[in-house]
């Protein structure tokens, strides 16, 4: 599956294959890459900082020493034929595989080079033995596609004690010529301090009559310089203080200038302010007011009109209520008043026979009441005679004698004879 590759500044990327008759190269970029038709790889190019040690080397004079280097190498990306020369003999190789490759080409020029001088000249003159080291493998490294950036000596030793006895006369001349200069200073240095304790001490009475001198001098000019200067200072102060209050007049002219300018600012604030905070009364607190206000009239006008409506619909409905109740009392007493004319028209038509029908109408009652009674008791103890009932006849007979007895009873408070009464009845005559 195709996908993008990508890579750093520090890296170069090389795509080979299908749709490229040459490797196409990116530095820090990125590669759109088909992995089964080419081929990705990449190249570092960080720098690679390489040591390069050789050891017992013959120098021109037959001398072994050893010389140790240090070399800065990275891979030339600035141009296309060196990058694609690393491309084809570094790819996909790591930074330690390509040092070592390249000290070993470093290690072999410095062989080279050092058997063409001698120890003196390698020790005395590194530079140059670094420079014909540098000039001479990075012809080789560039072909390689490899930039050498840097390169020095570190360090030549040898194991006969060459370089030691080299210095050896050097240190003792050096040495020979530290105690000659010795004693020859301390002479000179002998000779030196009593002209300098001569010289000195002349040069201590000179200073003397010249500091005496030059102190009269001094106290002389001294005074005429401060007469001169307390003159010029007492008008210097004079002129500073006048200028001082030039100056605080002017600074507090414009202070009260400025404080008139801020206090009009803050006038012209405060006025916006009082129209910002009118116009934010009126608009959340009177108009609100004022529409709730209306509202409340509205709603007391409302609740006032509906609560007259609704004691009117009450009074309306009292009034027909009241005219419907004196209309039914009406209808109702000229019903009773009917009802007990024809009643009355029927007691003088019937009487007695009246009386009675309204008698027995009323004696189921009467029995009620009498046997009510009986209802209220829990237990009934009957004791009967030598010809008497026993048992619940005795209790109903009892009952049905006081009923029997009633027709004498209404006889005598009313005066009408029932049994006449019934007969008359029998014959033919309506009781109601």
């Amino acid at each position: 599956m195709a996908g993008f590759y990508t890579c750093g500044p520090n890296e170069a990327l090389i795509v080979s294959g299908c749709c490229h008759s040459k490797p196409k190269m990116v530095v820090g970029g990125r590669l759109l890459v088909f992995p089964c038709v080419q081929k990705i790889g990449k190249l570092p190019l960080n720098v690679i900082t390489t040591k390069i040690v050789t050891k017992q080397v013959y120098t021109k004079l037959g001398v072994p020493i050893n010389v140790t280097g240090t070399a800065q190498i990275k891979i030339h990306s600035k141009e296309k034929k060196s990058l694609m020369a690393a491309a084809e003999l570094f790819m996909n190789r790591n930074a330690e595989q390509i040092n070592r490759i390249c000290s070993e080409t470093l290690e072999g020029h410095q062989r080279a080079i050092m058997g063409t001088m001698t120890v003196e000249d390698i020790y005395k003159n590194r530079a140059a033995f670094s420079e014909q080291v540098l000039q001479v493998a990075s012809t080789d490294l560039m072909s390689m596609g490899i930039r050498v950036i840097s390169y020095t000596i570190n360090e030549v030793t040898d194991e006969e004690g060459y370089l030691k006895a080299l210095g050896k006369p050097r240190t003792a001349e050096v040495k020979r010529d530290a105690d000659i200069g010795s004693a020859e200073a301390k002479r000179d240095a002998g000779i030196k301090e009593a002209e300098a304790d001569e010289r000195k001490m002349q040069a201590i009475y000179e200073n003397k009559i010249t500091t005496a001198n030059a102190q009269r001098d001094y106290l002389i000019k001294k005074a005429q310089y401060d007469g001169e200067t307390n003159t010029k200072k007492a008008t210097s102060d004079l002129a500073y203080e006048l200028q001082s209050a030039k100056t605080q007049q002017r600074i507090k002219e414009e202070t009260m200038q400025i404080k008139v300018i801020e206090r009009q600012k803050q006038i012209a604030v405060q006025e916006q302010e009082i129209v910002r905070r009118q116009r934010e009364l009126e608009a959340q607190i009177i108009k609100p007011a004022e529409a709730e206000r209306y509202k409340i009239e509205k709603l007391a006008e409302a609740e006032k009109n509906k609560r007259i409506i609704e004691a009117e619909a009450r009074a309306e409905a009292i009034r027909l209520r009241a005219e419907a109740e004196a209309y039914a009392i009406e209808a109702k007493a000229k019903a009773d008043a009917e009802q007990m004319a024809k009643k009355a028209d029927a007691w003088n038509e019937y009487k007695d026979a009246a009386m009675v029908d309204m008698i027995l109408q009323q004696l189921p009652k009467v029995a009620a009441e009498v046997a009510a009674p009986l209802q209220n008791v829990n237990k009934v103890t009957l004791v009967a005679g030598p010809n008497g009932e026993v048992g619940a006849a005795k209790l109903t007979g009892e009952v049905l004698e006081i009923v029997r007895r009633l027709p004498k009873v209404i006889e005598e408070i009313t005066g009408v004879e029932m049994s006449r009464a019934m007969k008359i009845s029998k014959g033919g005559e309506t009781l109601l």
